[in-house]
């Protein structure tokens, strides 16, 4: 694995040098709670558009997402196809309520609409969800460094944590913004290098759409999937029923994306911006998961390891199995070789039996990696550590090291820690803002702006500083990106569900929800923990709408039961 050289080093740390000073000097001066929390209500839709975008697009992004795409090929996109009917619904319902409360947090409006306690609740599933998921983001590049770099992954977390900590914490979220505003560009510009340095290292006389068909050969480009089986995470029906729910919660409810927004300069504003990141999101995550699809493309034309995770590889090859797993490598080799006359006869003949047999190959490639992935575990029970076996999250940083010239590196890593920050940074902030308003602010009265600025900036910080530490002992998932994710389906249904009653139920009172989302968190949990025991088959897209579902029925029983007669809407 290369080693960085000076020119790497120079993009990679002017880059972040820039962003950040930039967005700290433009945001120097915040002397009330609106310039803190809400950006001085000043910000245009097209920032407001790449603010979210860069929120939810952390570095596990574009870390997990090429790398789900090289394993189980271009279906991961269907995740998505519940956000554009989510970002109309949010533009028509959630926003216009938002902007005509003049709320700091989506939280306030469910004091207005319940009581207190739903207010209170509701916020602090969102500060446990959100600050678990902070820790994440900060550990997903951290690891990618401490591949990179051979550092200790402990620092690397407090690192990349005290990094964001000092420009959030001292220009809010206007600092956010700005910032994330100019990582998106960073970003977009470096996925696209990429994209195009990838498919310029394919052989010569391969044209992209033959590229296509050698990963369709293989189900790479099997987008669409129609079926019912919840065996299959990822369908249409998971994504525009599960997704649509998910991305509701996400975007209408959960306060590291409703702040990006609420400092929009006016309602048209807020929902443009909304709008732009509806229609920029699929493509973009489209083209991420296409150059997976082409990383893969690429290694069946290159020799690639048996296992993409160095650290892993190194444990085994220092164990009672090495013998075994340089068996396993070998084979792979051997299959390698034999790959290559199949794919020529595919790509000059078309030739079913070919395109049969490329399939046929990769399947007993990924078969040969599995049996890699049980060595490793083997490995890793006999020396008692903690390894990761699954290699998802490691193939593009593998491509990026040992393939991309030099500078381009650097750049690469600078979009990956560009997106770390970003997504740090809104939730850093949301949380920060959520405690202080929701919080400090409701039960400690006669507060003045100033004190209320310098309580926002001690909770970010202690956020912050609570993020490291999740980020410190955070261990991998099966991939990243799937790991946020499933956090935020244990959470947001309910949220949800909390949200779509104060919206549009009005007979429903605050003492009935409030007994509902306790017990309706504690159903989800348990829905979730049968289904990881294999007790019942319910995979964690679904959670979102079940807990939304759960959360209304049982506040309609609780009502019912209750004769909760108590006028809580004012």
């Amino acid at each position: 694995m290369k080693n960085l050289e000076w020119i790497d080093w120079l993009v990679l740390i002017l880059t972040l040098i820039i962003i950040i000073g930039y967005g700290t000097w433009k945001t120097r001066s915040n002397t009330n709670v609106t310039d803190y929390l809400k950006g001085g209500n000043t910000t245009k839709w097209w920032t407001i558009g790449l603010s979210v975008m860069a929120t939810q697009a952390s570095a596990i992004t574009f870390l997990s997402t090429p790398g789900q795409a090289f394993n189980d090929g271009m279906g991961f996109i269907q995740f998505y196809f519940g956000l554009p009917v989510a970002m109309i619904i949010i533009c028509l319902v959630f926003i216009p309520l938002y902007h005509r409360l003049k709320v700091y947090t989506a939280y306030e409006f469910l004091e207005e609409r319940f009581d207190l306690k739903t207010r209170t609740l509701t916020a602090i599933l969102f500060l446990i969800q959100r600050g678990l998921s902070a820790g994440i983001t900060i550990f997903a590049p951290a690891i990618i460094l401490s591949v990179v770099l051979g550092w200790n992954l402990t620092l690397l977390n407090i690192f990349i944590g005290v990094m964001v900590i000092f420009y959030t914490v001292s220009g809010g979220t206007k600092a956010v913004n700005v910032t994330q505003k100019h990582q998106m560009i960073i970003i977009f510009v470096g996925l696209l290098i990429a994209f195009f340095i990838i498919v310029s290292k394919l052989p010569q006389d391969l044209t992209f759409l033959q590229a296509i068909d050698i990963a369709g050969a293989s189900g790479k480009m099997d987008i669409l999937d129609f079926s019912f089986d919840l065996n299959n995470r990822y369908t249409v029906w998971s994504g525009l029923i599960g997704g649509t729910f998910l991305m509701l919660s996400y975007f209408g409810t959960d306060q590291s994306q409703v702040q990006r927004y609420l400092s929009g300069k006016s309602l048209k504003e807020m929902q443009l911006g909304l709008i732009f990141n509806g229609i920029l999101k699929i493509p973009m995550q489209f083209f991420i998961l296409l150059i997976g699809v082409m990383v893969f493309v690429f290694y069946q034309f290159n020799q690639s390891p048996v296992n993409f995770n160095p650290n892993a590889n190194n444990l085994v090859l220092n164990s009672n199995y090495a013998h075994a797993y340089k068996s396993l490598q070998a084979n792979k080799d051997k299959l390698f070789i034999e790959k290559q006359s199949v794919i020529n006869l595919y790509t000059k003949q078309k030739s079913l039996g070919a395109k049969a047999d490329i399939a046929s190959l990769n399947k007993q490639d990924s078969e040969i990696r599995n049996k890699a992935k049980q060595l490793i575990d083997k490995a890793a029970l006999d020396y008692d550590v903690k390894i990761e076996s699954n290699d998802k999250d490691y193939v593009f940083i593998h491509f990026i090291l040992n393939n991309l010239p030099r500078g381009i590196i650097g750049l690469l890593l600078a979009v990956i820690l560009s997106a770390a920050m970003s997504s740090t940074a809104s939730e850093l902030n949301a949380l920060g803002a959520t405690t202080t308003i929701d919080l400090y602010k409701r039960f400690s009265k006669n507060k003045t702006e100033l004190q209320l600025v310098k309580a926002s900036k001690w909770f970010t910080l202690s956020w912050g500083v609570i993020a490291i530490a999740v980020a410190c002992v955070a261990n991998l998932a099966e991939n990243l990106i799937q790991l946020v994710n499933i956090i935020g389906s244990i959470f947001y249904g309910n949220v949800l569900g909390i949200f779509l009653l104060a919206f549009f139920i009005k007979s429903i009172h605050g003492h009935a929800v409030f007994i509902a989302a306790i017990l309706t968190q504690i159903m989800v949990i348990c829905l979730f923990v049968l289904d990881q025991y294999q007790i019942i088959n319910l995979p964690f897209l679904w959670l979102n709408f079940v807990g939304c579902v759960i959360v209304i029925f049982n506040a309609y029983i609780i009502q019912f039961i209750f004769n909760d007669d108590k006028k809580t809407t004012h």
